[in-house]
């Protein structure tokens, strides 16, 4: 039997793939027994902070490419989030409530899963000779020292923070309006997912300055040092980088016309994006925040079109760990000092929730090759999963004087591709490409060339499978 603790995206993913290849499984998830800071319910792959998942382009974004392999790949999580999709431009957003319940119901159906409620504090038990540790984010102090105990290193920790979600029904329509950006419909969209809330040059310097000077969640002493992951910064922290800066962020108001003026350009536009189907619920999009609730009411309805805002969820701010895998891991996702031992999800240093079910996906095929003692190679770094996995074990930076670089968390991104034998230099129709052209037929010729490798690995396992 394999065991897997942790039941989140990677963790529910990796107990999927491994039940779907035969083998016996036992997910191990202290919720409800134990709960966390960020988590409201006891379902499996709850979804903490955004209900998206980005875009879904797979011929032009990395992270579209990710959902196209793992689709071909027969993720569970990619099909619960293609049942529960709710409109949202270019982007595929779930209905967080119904995307759970999917999961938790395919697991708990499955007859060669195990679901157990329990904390595994402390060190998986030593009889347990193939187990997954998906535990994310979030992971419990004991097993974080057990973790530590073995490999000599601290792991390291960031913050993340949670945005607000608004009831549909109290925002200002005569002020708001949906639209997307470009008019762009992604999945199960139309082209105006998004409500934006148009700001003056006035109003959003005075909306900065109400951040900045916000009354804010207090570090405790340990925590006061911790960095922030880039990719997810409370709006307040972005505001204090400088005053234009949400404008070229969260805020920026290109794209967008308001039909209310429009022959008036606003000079900054707060989103937000359905967060259920019902559409009922809205989140506030690259509004993470460490403002205490009662500023977070107060500033955000300063905002034109929230005045009146309810909120069906204040921010919130938790305390991320991650592995420094690329010295502690080998390519398989194993730790080096107790092979027995396998990680997957974010506490390996991937970041987001499609590249954490996707590392989930992996680790549960290579822990399946390992309790039928097959060798089972990683995939090509031409796909997204192999770059993802090639940076989680490997592709931290080196310096000549320094040494390596610090590892850190990362979403999937073109740059952890190699590039092309040869850029594309004309198109279709022969013609030669010019300025952007040349980026477009760049990223379409990497996620052709990824989907062609994918599938050729695919099917060189499942022979060796079969033999």
């Amino acid at each position: 039997m394999i065991h897997i603790v942790g039941g989140g995206l990677a963790g529910a993913e990796a107990a999927w793939q491994v039940a779907e290849r035969g083998m016996p499984v036992a997910l191990h998830e202290m919720r409800p027994t134990r709960t966390t800071d960020a988590h409201k319910t006891d379902s499996l792959a709850e979804l903490v902070c955004s209900n998206s998942f980005r875009s879904d382009d797979h011929e032009q974004s990395a992270i579209g490419l990710l959902h196209e392999e793992m689709r071909q790949l027969g993720s569970l999580i990619m099909r619960a989030a293609d049942t529960n999709q709710v409109p949202a431009g270019g982007a595929l957003a779930v209905d967080r409530d119904g995307f759970a319940a999917v999961v938790t119901a395919a697991l708990e159906a499955h007859p060669l899963i195990e679901i157990v409620r329990e904390e595994i504090a402390g060190l998986p038990p030593a009889d347990w000779d193939n187990v997954i540790v998906a535990t994310g984010p979030l992971t419990s102090a004991a097993l974080a020292d057990g973790i530590r105990g073995v490999t000599g290193e601290d792991a390291l920790a960031f913050f993340d923070a949670i945005a607000p979600i608004v009831h549909r029904e109290s925002i200002d329509l005569s002020v708001a309006w949906f639209q997307s950006r470009y008019d762009k419909a992604g999945p199960g969209g139309t082209g105006a997912d998004y409500l934006n809330c148009p700001m003056t040059r006035e109003q959003y310097a005075a909306f900065v300055e109400a951040l900045i000077a916000g009354d804010k969640t207090s570090f405790k002493e340990w925590e006061a040092s911790t960095p922030y992951f880039d990719g997810c910064l409370p709006i307040e922290v972005m505001a204090a980088r400088g005053v234009e800066t949400l404008r070229h962020g969260p805020m920026k108001p290109v794209g967008l016309t308001n039909p209310h003026d429009p022959q008036v350009k606003a000079y900054a536009i707060v989103q937000l994006r359905q967060d259920n189907k019902l559409g009922t619920l809205f989140n506030m999009v690259g509004f993470q925040t460490k403002l205490k609730h009662a500023e977070q009411v107060r500033v955000f309805r300063t905002i034109p079109g929230l005045e009146k805002a309810e909120f069906a969820r204040l921010g919130g701010l938790h305390r991320n760990t991650f592995l420094n895998s690329p010295k502690l891991l080998d390519d398989t996702l194993r730790l080096k000092a107790m092979p027995r031992l396998r990680f997957a999800g974010q506490i390996t240093g991937c970041e987001g929730y499609v590249e954490s079910a996707a590392i989930g996906l992996l680790s549960a095929r290579f822990a399946v090759a390992q309790q039928l003692g097959e060798e089972m190679l990683p995939p090509p770094q031409t796909t997204a999963h192999g770059a993802l996995l090639a940076h989680i074990t490997g592709g931290h930076v080196e310096t000549i004087d320094a040494g390596p670089r610090s590892f850190q968390p990362m979403n999937i991104n073109f740059g952890l591709f190699p590039p092309l034998a040869q850029n594309p230099k004309n198109g279709p129709d022969g013609k030669r490409l010019r300025g952007n052209e040349k980026t477009i037929a760049k990223k379409r010729a990497l996620c052709v060339r990824a989907l062609a490798d994918l599938d050729q690995w695919a099917r060189g396992a499942r022979l060796a499978a079969a033999e």
